[in-house]
Formats: C-alpha cells, structure tokens, sequence
C-alpha cells in the first residue's frame, strides 16, 4: 500500500511538473542558459505585442527597371525579397537559415544577384551568386574561415573586383572574379593589414580607387592601376590622424569626391584634383559630419546625408554648380543608405523615425515627391506607445559635455522611476534617435526609462572628441557614466537608487567596469558580448581586425600598456563588483571571443556573485535569429523584475 502511495505522489509531481514546462518558456536547443529564473508564457504573451514589428532595409537597385531588393524578416533571419512597384508583395527570394548580410545586382540585366552570407554569426562572409529565374545559389568563394565582400562590378558586367582574407586570414587582398566561372579568381594586389577596401572603379575598369583604413582616426586613399597592379598614394600616407575616405571617381576623370576631416573636427563632402592635389570643400557651413553620400550614374548629381546631432539630414548637390539644398518632405528620422536609379531621376533611400521601423522610399529629384515602397508591419505595437527620445547633456569630470538620448517613461506611471543606461558600442559607435522597438515595453509596461549615452570615443562629435578615449585616456569614458548617475540624481523623476548598466562589444566592457567602478550605485548590470580583459581580447579577437583594436585600444606588446590594460581589465577586478550580473555571448563570436564572457561567468561565480549567463551555439557578435532574441529579451525582462525593480 505504501508503495502504491508513493507511485501516486511521484506520477502526480511528474504532472506538476509537466504542467509547470508547458507553462513555462525553456531555452531552445541552441541556447546554453545558467542560473536564469523561470519564464512564463504569460509574460511572453505580453511582451508580443511589441516583440513582432519588422523592417525593410535597402539592398539594390535594378540597373534598368524601377525594381528593388530589400531586406527583412518574414520567419527567423532577414532574407532577400524583391518589390517591383510602390507598396507592391515583398517577393522572398531567399530561404536560409543563416540571414543575408548584402548583395547586389549584376549590373548590366539584372539577371542575377551576388550575395554574402556566413554561417553561426561567425562573420566568415561568403560569396554567392543567386539565379532569379530559378533561385538557385552557387558558391563562388572557398567557403572556408575568410571574409569576402566589398563587390565592386566592372560597369560592362563581365566580372567585379572584391576584398578577401583567404591568403593568410588576416591580410584583406584585391581579387577578381568572373561570377560565371570563379576557377579563374585572380589575386590583384597583396596588402598589409585587414583594413583595406575598394572605394570606386573607373568607367573602363582599369582603376580602382582603394581604402586603407589604420584607425577611427586615420585613413587613406590610393590608386590601383589594375593591369599593372600599381599602387598609388592619392594622399598622403605619411599624414596622420585624417580620415579620408568614401571616395569616387567624378565626371572629371582627374578628380574624385570624397570625405574627410582635413584641418576640420568634422568629416566634410570634397574634391581631390589627383594632379595637383587641391582639395575644395564643399560642406563647411553644417558643422557636422558628412555620413555618406551617391552620385547618380552620369555623376551630375549627388545626394548626402549628415548626422546632425544624432539625426540625419538629407541633402541634394547639382555637381557642376556645387550648389546643394536640403531635401523638403523628409520626416525626421534616420537614413539607411541611398542608391540612384541608373536615369537618374530618382533616389531610393531607407528611413526610420522615433516611432516606426526602417522602410523604403523613392524621391522624384525634379519634384521633390516622396512615394513609399514599403511598409513594415508593427505587430500590435501601436505608435503612440513609442517612447520619443530627449536630447540631454551633462558634464563629465573634466568639464566636458557630454550628451544622450533619454527615452521617458509612459505618462501612466508615477514617482521616481528606475533607469536602464545602454552603452553603444565600437567603442566608435554613436546612440542614435532610433525607434526602440521592442525595447518599448520597457517604457511602456515596466515604467523603465532609458539612457543612451555617448561617452567620449564616440564619433559624431568631432575628432578631438573621437580621440578622448585613446590607449591610456581608457577609463576617462567610464567616469563620463559616473557623470551620468550624477546626472540622474538630480532629475527629479528618475530613482537614482534603480539603475542597470546595460551594453554590447565595448559598450560590453563599459558595463562591466561601471560595476566595479560605481558598484554602490547600481542595482545590476547586462553585459553582452562585452572585453572582460583587453589582453586576452587582443590576442584572441580574429586577426584581420587585431591592428586596428591595437590602434584604439593600445598594443599590449608594449610592456606599460600591458600593465594599463591588466591594471583596467574588469576581470582583475572582480572583488569591486557587488551586485548581480548577466552575461550574454554568441559561441562563434569573432569579435569578442566567447573566452571573454566564460572567464568572467567563471570568476564571478567563485567569488560567490549572482550571475546569470545565456550562450548561443549558433550566434556570433550579437543575437540575429528571431528565437534567440525573443528568448534573450525575456531573460532580461525577468532579471530586470528580479534585480531593478524589487
């Protein structure tokens, strides 16, 4: 009797607990979670409404239709689709896995596309060429550990020129390639380090204007004659710290347009006469920079955009006048790139504001009239329950401003109210007036407001400002946070005694050295895909990109920066940090190795901390799969209910 009491009470747990799993949302097979407190399906319900929204980005233009690709997320990645009129079907022609970084149009019919794709988020792009009559993809590249893109197309469409890494995995060379029979790839040019680039091809295809890029701070331009493989400076490489870069060949074969900062804080439109190296400018009454630009086909116009204090301004030029004016009804938002129609009459673009997701437009440049090609859905999520960013500014511990964009809180919710800071990162990365997306329940249902802000090192503000957080000035970005939880104090909605430091890749690194460095200020703390030890970062971040960390970061082969960066490293400070921590990474990260996050889980666990830790098996620098990141969320949500809010 007694055992057939026993099999009851054990088969009714099992129910119970049964029961409890279908109630409950488990990690999929892809996800390595630790110590993470249960999730209900209850919350997911609600955290839907403003988890399904999508965006069309702007991919390419047809060369002689008015048809476009964009990209945007149908089931778990961003595939390819094709629309051939104003708000016409979004006609998938991809079906992966793993989403489409990029691609373009063969440049003479259209008949086919070349893309790039990787596998796990592992950043080793490979090329592909895709049939659009039968959808059918062919590999091009070796499929191997390299990094190939940068395509750039002869204009008669015969072949295109392209970067790759597969030489020695670190050296990012010039090939050719006939898509139609890649066994005759050919190495072009060998060069010296991962940041290379190809800018522009002449109209004949006999010279490539190519980028060298040393730095945030620095980068060069050079000529390649191609049929004899001669490099050329265009300007000078003994020159230091001067960005010059996004450049094109004009309608005048001896000058190109280009950007940089030469003898001005911001990067400015110019020309470049390549005999005699006179430079005009042409952007010098916006004090801001110049983020990117598009000449039309026959080069007599040019379109630009501005990043003006976190939002950006589009621009029209009459390239023989030089004359430009701002383009008039422009919401103001954000723009995704912008590509001319090969007659010219017209401008493709990508947009985003505060409350609604990237979609595409087209512009009539003779009438000035926007049409909208497409139109994303938002879910459930309503406009009015996007959250509108402020500009702030405060002053850090030296004096010098710095600025954010705070997100408000619904006007539903009353008293002070606790605070997420999310670090950008890069550590060149810039906090935008973007949409929030899901990121609105936050504000919306948690009454949760957000900070982002853009510490010194970040770029939209000047060189000089770019410059501030270089190899020894490291921690001076970390006091800037400092300044902000002073800030916070003295708002008189805000709880200064309830906020979570939250960032990714350097943004990563800045949430954890908040934690020791202000840990009696803060609650918690979401570190994703953050440097937990500069050293053991450089030497493990992929090698294509290790000289340019150095260039920013410092070069630990030097005996006292080794010592900085061990001194600074938030892994050899671990004893200073008191409060719960997340750690989030990607396993095939090859950015920020997934060393880094193990480590730290590891020696904050012996230590006694709260941690949490979420791992994917098939992510990369960040989540980009549609489960993992809805997983990720709520993992957040719940640490936020159980660390920030109690």
């Amino acid at each position: 009797m007694k055992r057939i009491i026993l099999n009851g009470l054990l088969l009714c747990a099992i129910g119970i607990q049964a029961q409890d799993k279908k109630n409950l949302v488990l990690p999929n097979e892809n996800l390595i979670a630790e110590n993470i407190v249960p999730i209900s399906k209850e919350l997911a319900q609600k955290v839907k409404k403003y988890a399904e929204s999508r965006g069309a980005s702007l991919v390419s233009v047809h060369p002689t239709k008015k048809e476009i690709i964009v990209s945007t997320r149908f089931a778990s990645t961003n595939q390819l689709h094709k629309v051939v009129q104003p708000m016409g079907a979004r006609k998938q022609i991809t079906f992966f896995d793993e989403p489409i970084a990029g691609a373009v149009y063969e440049p003479t019919k259209g008949d086919y596309l070349i893309y790039s794709r990787d596998a796990g988020g592992n950043e080793f792009g490979q090329l592909y060429k895709l049939d659009l009559k039968t959808l059918q993809s062919t590999l091009l590249t070796d499929g191997g550990r390299s990094q190939n893109g940068n395509i750039t197309w002869k204009k008669d469409g015969s072949g295109f020129f392209f970067t790759s890494t597969k030489r020695n995995g670190g050296d990012r060379d010039i090939y050719y390639m006939n898509p139609n029979d890649p066994n005759t790839t050919k190495l072009i040019l060998e060069v010296k380090g991962g940041g290379w680039n190809i800018q522009d091809i002449s109209e004949d295809g006999k010279q490539l204007i190519i980028g060298e890029s040393i730095s945030a701070n620095e980068s060069h331009l050079w000529l390649l004659d191609v049929p004899t493989a001669k490099l050329t400076e265009i300007t000078n490489r003994s020159e230091k710290s001067i960005v010059q870069g996004d450049a094109s060949f004009g309608k005048n074969p001896n000058e190109i347009w280009f950007t940089t900062d030469r003898d001005n804080e911001f990067q400015r439109l110019a020309t470049m006469h390549l005999q005699t190296k006179k430079i005009t400018y042409y952007s010098s009454s916006i004090p801001w920079n110049v983020e990117g630009y598009q000449l039309s086909e026959d080069k007599t116009k040019l379109g630009f955009i501005t990043n003006e204090s976190g939002l950006h301004k589009a621009y029209m030029m009459d390239t023989a006048t030089k004359k430009f004016k701002v383009v008039p009804n422009l919401p103001i938002g954000l723009f995704g790139g912008m590509h001319f129609t090969k007659d010219g009459q017209g401008i493709f673009f990508a947009q985003s504001t505060y409350d609604s997701t990237s979609d595409v437009y087209y512009l009539d440049v003779k009438t000035n009239t926007v049409t909208r090609w497409t139109e994303s859905e938002l879910g459930e999520f309503q406009k009015a329950d996007a959250s509108q960013p402020k500009l702030i500014e405060w002053k850090s511990f030296d004096g010098l401003k710095i600025s954010g964009f705070y997100y408000p809180v619904a006007s539903k919710f009353t008293g002070k109210r606790p605070v997420m800071i999310n670090i950008h990162g890069g550590p060149e990365g810039q906090s935008l007036a973007s949409f929030l997306g899901a990121s609105n329940y936050y504000t919306n249902e948690m009454g949760v407001a957000m900070i982002f802000p853009n510490v010194r090192g970040s770029s939209g503000f000047g060189k000089t400002y770019l410059a501030k957080d270089n190899g020894f000035l490291r921690e001076d970005s970390v006091k800037d946070i400092g300044a902000l939880l002073d800030w916070i104090a003295l708002q008189p909605e805000l709880d200064k005694d309830r906020i979570m430091i939250m960032g990714g890749s350097y943004g990563g690194y800045m949430t954890l050295a908040t934690a020791f460095h202000f840990a009696d200020r803060i609650r918690c703390s979401v570190d994703v895909v953050g440097i937990s030890n500069f050293n053991t970062f450089l030497k493990n971040t992929e090698e294509y990109r290790r000289d340019l960390r150095r260039v920013e970061y410092g070069d630990e082969r030097d005996p006292k920066m080794y010592e900085f960066l061990d001194k600074i490293s938030p892994l050899n400070n671990t004893d200073k940090i008191k409060k719960p921590m997340f750690i989030i990474q990607g396993t095939n990260d090859p950015r920020v190795p997934v060393t880094e996050a193990t480590q730290m889980r590891d020696k904050l666990k012996a230590q006694g901390n709260t941690v949490w830790y979420l791992e994917a098996k098939d992510e990369g620098h960040g989540f980009r799969k549609k489960a993992n990141v809805d997983f990720q969320r709520l993992a957040v949500i719940r640490y936020m209910e159980e660390y920030l809010l109690k």
